[in-house]
């Protein structure tokens, strides 16, 4: 049960990302604010699908959410939480309780502590970025096929898969933290024979969580106990495995094992080994566990030999073989004749019931034994039912016990998860350092090349600093790997944070702060939203809350408008990056617009790469391959192609591309002798003064963006004389 409390200049959007990272299906609000933030509501509706419910102010009432607090946990105060001086943490956790408390209608035994934590003990990761980096969820469909926890989550516990997913979405920011998780990994990587025993012992525990849920719930079953008997006893076996573990978090963690053996023994002494799903049907307790039950079932087993001999003996009296005395819950116990036989039957067999080819009888002695048998049988299933009762109860009181070890066991679940990982796709140790310099080297992008089997995936390097590499510029044609290659430092990254090995033949990670994605294009029509606006937005978002601690992904700024306009926006943003000293982050920038190169003549720290291909008989060839510099041209039509395009449009581009491209060495004048085409002239309209006003340019003084927003109000002032 965790609370925090967010302040600050970005407190909103702190919230709305940290709501974001739960992926609650359900948030409680003020009715007031309900009725009056309707704004905060649709920006967290529109993150994550989520049902807001209003509940009356003083449930968040502070002085009321603190006493409902202090009675839950039997406690004075509520500074051993960590959260005596948090007004919002108390109100918000207060609040949970008390609407927990009216809708469960029973004692939340399973809530015992509160944990205060703060958001910056984690990488911020808002939904924008959790989305566009397919984490745990992809594009297509929301499944998590083709995502980072597909590929990391090898666990073998639903406890452990959950955690692991908590992880990613949670990245550490302390570097010990980081370390000790890290190490613990390194070790499980090397020592094959104690991963795999790891492995075999916490395959056979069931989700304690679950168990832990149904037992505080009161609605654990026989089968939930034998499976929490089964899962602690591996629990030494896990302790045994892992008691020569070096590793500092390995260590502690096996010393936090709990296999709570007096549990164990009293359930192996109670409960059946295979005991029905329901309380109800009985058969649940041992032999030899209660005296008082072991009495009522000897006269229930004699009572069904009874029955046996009892129609043995009525066989023998009346000569009728296929004689039998059965039960069903409307007559009881009854004798059954069939038809052909109904004239042997003795007087003193009294008719219940008739059926086609069968009549069934009734004698006084059988009625009253069955009395005394059934009495017997009810009392043994109200006495198993009281008994597992009593048992669930001494259960629960250990719930905090069982709860710690299901958490320790979640961990050493993920750890060796990691660990399997790391060591079935040859990755890497991460370094994390407080300095600044990130370098990659033969760095993978983890998903894809688990995804495109066929196809070996071509490592690249990456060297980023706030020095002399702070801002990469990407370009070559699409499909080339552009967006890959970026996503893929991001998500080494974010490995990394989260005490993972990386894709990489080497990997130097500084602490980040956050990371921020700008990725693809899209409309959000429920908000009315263009897919430029969606990108500005984003855009805006990267520029007012990066840190010169976080990395930014931006892939393709500016493709939702005009080409002048984006280029615009494009450049502009480029430098923002670079000159603001509050904003100058580690940048990787994706983009088609080949004139961003020319940044790295303009500003320190700059540096162009691009994505090496190949042409070969008119067709180019992916190479997929980052090299400096770049690119010289952008290959589209040759990726219409490879795309499918029918090849007369292919070949009618190529003619249209010529001419533009020789009409642009000679004035922008296509040739009008080509068909389909009107002369299109640059300066043929213009009036005397448009002329004059672009000869009178001094280009040497303007900046690239100058000289860009000069060419936009020139092209408009020609679209105008037009």
């Amino acid at each position: 049960f965790l609370t925090t409390q967010i302040e600050g200049n970005n407190a909103i959007d702190d919230l709305i990302t940290e709501i974001s990272r739960f992926f609650p299906r359900e948030c409680i609000i003020p009715e007031s604010q309900y009725n009056t933030d309707s704004d905060l509501i649709e920006r967290i509706k529109n993150e994550i699908d989520v049902t807001f419910t209003p509940l009356p102010d003083y449930y968040f009432d502070v002085e009321y959410a603190r006493e409902t607090l202090i009675e839950h946990f039997n406690v004075n105060s509520l500074e051993g939480f960590g959260c005596e001086n948090l007004p919002l943490a108390i109100s918000s956790a207060g609040a949970i309780v008390l609407y927990l408390m009216d809708t469960q209608k029973t004692k939340l035994s399973n809530i015992r502590t509160l944990r205060t934590y703060f958001n910056r003990k984690y990488m911020m990761l808002d939904s924008t970025t959790i989305r566009n980096l397919e984490l745990i969820q992809n594009f297509r469909d929301g499944s998590t096929r083709g995502t980072l926890l597909e590929v990391l989550d090898k666990t073998v516990t639903s406890m452990g898969s959950r955690l692991l997913k908590k992880w990613i979405l949670r990245p550490l920011q302390n570097i010990n933290e980081i370390n000790l998780r890290l190490d613990a990994v390194d070790e499980l990587t090397k020592k094959t024979i104690m991963r795999r025993a790891l492995r075999d012992c916490i395959d056979k525990i069931y989700d304690l969580a679950r168990i832990i849920s149904r037992l505080n719930l009161g609605r654990l079953n026989p089968k939930d106990v034998i499976a929490l008997k089964d899962s602690l006893k591996q629990v030494p076996l896990i302790a045994s495995t892992i008691k020569d573990a070096e590793s500092e978090l390995l260590r502690e963690l096996r010393s936090k094992l709990d296999g709570l053996p007096h549990l164990v023994e009293l359930i192996e002494k109670a409960i059946v080994p295979e005991p029905p799903p329901t309380i109800q049907e009985g058969g649940i307790i041992k032999d030899g566990y209660n005296e008082e039950l072991d009495e009522l079932r000897a006269i229930s087993k004699q009572g069904k030999q009874w029955i046996a001999n009892y129609e043995k003996e009525q066989k023998q009296l009346t000569k009728i073989n296929s004689l039998k005395v059965k039960y069903n819950q409307v007559i009881g116990y009854y004798i059954e004749v069939t038809k052909s036989n109904l004239s042997n039957i003795p007087k003193d067999y009294i008719r219940k019931q008739s059926l086609s080819n069968s009549e069934r009888f009734i004698t006084t002695k059988l009625k009253e034994y069955e009395d005394k048998v059934l009495g017997a049988q009810e009392k043994i299933n109200n006495l198993e039912y009281e008994i597992f009762v009593d048992l669930r109860k001494r259960l629960a009181k250990e719930v905090a016990r069982i709860m710690d070890t299901s958490h320790i066991l979640s961990m050493i679940d993920a750890i060796t998860s990691l660990a399997e990982v790391a060591h079935k796709y040859n990755y890497c140790k991460p370094k994390i350092v407080t300095s600044d310099e990130l370098l990659i080297e033969q760095g993978r992008h983890p998903v894809v090349e688990r995804l495109n089997r066929n196809e070996r995936f071509v490592p690249n390097d990456t060297l980023m600093d706030l020095d002399n590499n702070q801002l990469l510029i990407i370009t070559g044609p699409n499909m080339a790997g552009k967006s890959t290659y970026i996503r893929q430092v991001a998500l080494i990254v974010l490995m990394a944070h989260m005490g993972s090995f990386v894709p990489a033949d080497k990997a130097v990670i500084p602490l980040v702060d956050r990371i921020f994605t700008r990725v693809g294009a899209s409309d959000n029509l429920v908000m009315g939203q263009s897919t430029f606006m969606v990108e500005m937005k984003e855009t805006a978002r990267i520029l007012k809350y990066a840190t010169p601690k976080s990395l930014v992904i931006l892939d393709e700024i500016g493709r939702g408008t005009s080409t002048f306009d984006g280029l615009s926006i494009a450049w502009a943003v480029a430098e923002y990056l670079i000159d603001s000293p509050l904003r100058r982050c580690k940048t990787l920038f994706a983009t088609h617009y080949h004139e961003l190169t020319q940044l790295a003549e303009l500003k320190r720290g700059v540096k162009n790469y691009n994505v090496a291909v190949r042409e070969w008989n008119d067709k180019i060839i992916f190479l997929r391959k980052i090299v400096e510099g770049g690119s010289s041209r952008s290959y589209g039509i040759q990726v219409a192609r490879l795309a499918g395009l029918p090849e007369e449009v292919i070949k009618r581009a190529r003619e249209i591309l010529k001419d533009l491209e020789s009409g642009e060495l000679q004035g922008f004048s296509i040739n009008k002798n080509k068909k389909d085409f009107s002369q299109l002239s640059l300066f043929e309209s213009l009036e005397s003064n448009l002329v004059k006003e672009i000869n009178s340019i001094d280009i040497s003084t303007l900046t690239p963006l100058e000289a860009l927003n000069k060419l936009y109000e020139l092209q408009n002032k020609l679209k105008n004389n037009n």
